[in-house]
C-alpha cells in the first residue's frame, strides 16, 4: 500500500512557515478539477523536482467539479485561506485553476472569470497576483496522451484515456505514477502542445488544446 505522506507534507510546511522560511521562488497555488488525478500528478512534480510544499500548494476543488467552482474555490483559498490545511490568505504570487472542457455547462464562464481575476487579487505583499486558466480541451488526458501521439482533430475524453491506455496500461484516473511514467517523453509532449496552442486555444473547442505543459513547464524550471 502506498504510503500517505500528507502528515509529513503538513509537518514540512508548518516548521517552514514557524521559521519564516521558504524558496525564493514565487509561492504557487494550483487547485484543480479532479480530485486525484490532476493532484497526484502535480505534486508528483513537485516531489521529483524538490519543490518546497511551503511554496507549493496543491488542493482539488472543495466547491465542486465544475469549471466554474474550481475558480471560485481557487479565489476563495486565495482570499481567506485555510487553518485547517495550514493555508495562510493571500500567501501566494501566482494561482492556477485546473479544469477541462469535457461537457460542463460553465466553462466558458470560467474562463472569463478568470481573465477577470488576473492581476486584480493582490497578496499580502501588496502585489498583484498572477491568476490563469489551465484548460484541457476534452481533458487532462490530452496532455497525457500528447507524450506518445501527435494530437490534431478533436476526440472524445473516453477515446482520449482508451488510446492512452495503449502506452500506460491499466491507466484510470487517480492513478499514481503517471509523471514518472511520462517524464522520459516530456520534451515531445511540450512541442506537441505548443504547436496546438499555436493554432487553437481554450476556446476553440471541439480542438484539441491544453495549457497543462505551460505549468509543468513552470513548475520543472523553478529551480533553474
Amino acid at each position: 500500500m502506498a504510503r500517505d505522506n500528507a502528515p509529513h507534507e503538513r509537518q514540512q510546511k508548518q516548521l517552514a512557515r514557524k521559521l519564516g522560511r521558504r524558496s525564493s521562488y514565487d509561492r504557487i497555488l494550483i487547485v484543480s478539477e479532479g480530485s486525484e488525478t490532476e493532484p497526484n500528478y502535480f505534486k508528483e512534480i513537485r516531489t521529483t523536482y524538490r519543490l518546497d510544499t511551503a511554496n507549493i500548494e496543491v488542493r482539488p476543488s472543495e466547491l465542486g467539479t465544475a469549471p466554474i467552482q474550481v475558480v471560485e474555490y481557487a479565489k476563495e483559498l486565495f482570499e481567506y485561506g485555510n487553518r485547517h490545511k495550514n493555508i495562510q490568505a493571500r500567501a501566494f504570487e501566482q494561482v492556477y485553476a485546473v479544469f477541462d472542457r469535457d461537457e460542463h455547462d460553465s466553462y466558458f464562464d470560467a474562463l472569463r472569470l478568470v481573465e477577470n481575476l488576473d492581476g486584480k487579487l493582490r497578496n499580502d505583499a501588496k502585489q498583484p497576483t498572477l491568476f490563469k486558466a489551465i484548460a484541457s480541451v476534452p481533458s487532462f488526458e490530452l496532455w497525457l496522451l500528447l507524450h506518445f501521439e501527435d494530437i490534431q482533430a478533436p476526440l472524445h475524453r473516453d477515446e482520449a484515456e482508451r488510446r492512452l491506455r495503449r502506452y500506460v496500461p491499466g491507466y484510470v484516473k487517480g492513478m499514481k505514477g503517471v509523471f514518472a511514467i511520462t517524464r522520459g517523453r516530456l520534451a515531445e509532449a511540450t512541442r506537441r502542445a505548443t504547436l496546438l496552442s499555436g493554432r487553437f486555444t481554450a476556446e476553440t473547442e471541439p480542438e484539441p488544446y491544453t495549457a497543462v505543459g505551460d505549468l509543468v513547464k513552470l513548475l520543472t524550471s523553478l529551480r533553474g
